[in-house]
């Protein structure tokens, strides 16, 4: 299957990047601080853990995020969103991954998902895309779809920063 736009891993130099007739989507979300988050957080987003606590259903050929894993994302138990992973990264301070989209898909275009440990030692997590509607629906919803995109990536980093949070050990 091929995707379903041309500017294939166009995330991965510029989370900014957004090709012309796309939408872009750039949320960044802070999750703590230290090596311990930055670890845990990367491996939440890598092993497709905060995309299950999101209470998507994850369909992935592969345990972690590699290049090349056909991934299919379910919302509310009925649309189905196949997608394949374009670039990966785990450095010391960066770790995340892309995909983009697959026939089949709601919507056309990107999403990354990065996890960044900066200098000072603050993590953040970053949700940056490009789209546009593929389906009738995501046309027809208008605002509304780019409002779901939008709270959708605000919900990663909500996620995210509870699964970093130090665990009570009463």
């Amino acid at each position: 299957m091929s995707f379903t736009y041309e500017a294939v891993g166009a995330t991965r130099e510029d989370l900014a990047a957004c090709p012309p007739g796309f939408r872009p989507l750039h949320v960044r979300t802070r999750l703590g601080e230290g090596e311990a988050v930055f670890r845990r957080a990367a491996d939440a987003v890598l092993t497709w853990e905060m995309h299950r606590e999101l209470g998507v259903g994850i369909d992935a050929s592969a345990d972690r995020a590699a290049e090349g894993v056909d991934v299919t994302v379910t919302l509310a138990g009925m649309i189905k969103a196949p997608c394949r992973i374009v670039w990966t990264t785990e450095q010391p301070r960066r770790a995340g991954w892309a995909y983009g989209t697959l026939p089949g898909h709601p919507e056309c275009g990107e999403e990354a998902f990065i996890v960044d440990r900066t200098g000072d030692g603050t993590v953040w997590l970053t949700v940056a895309a490009f789209s546009r509607p593929a389906k009738w629906y995501a046309k027809a919803g208008g605002a509304a779809t780019r409002a779901f995109q939008h709270a959708y990536a605000r919900r990663c980093g909500a996620v995210l920063r509870k699964l970093c949070a130090p665990q009570d050990e009463s």
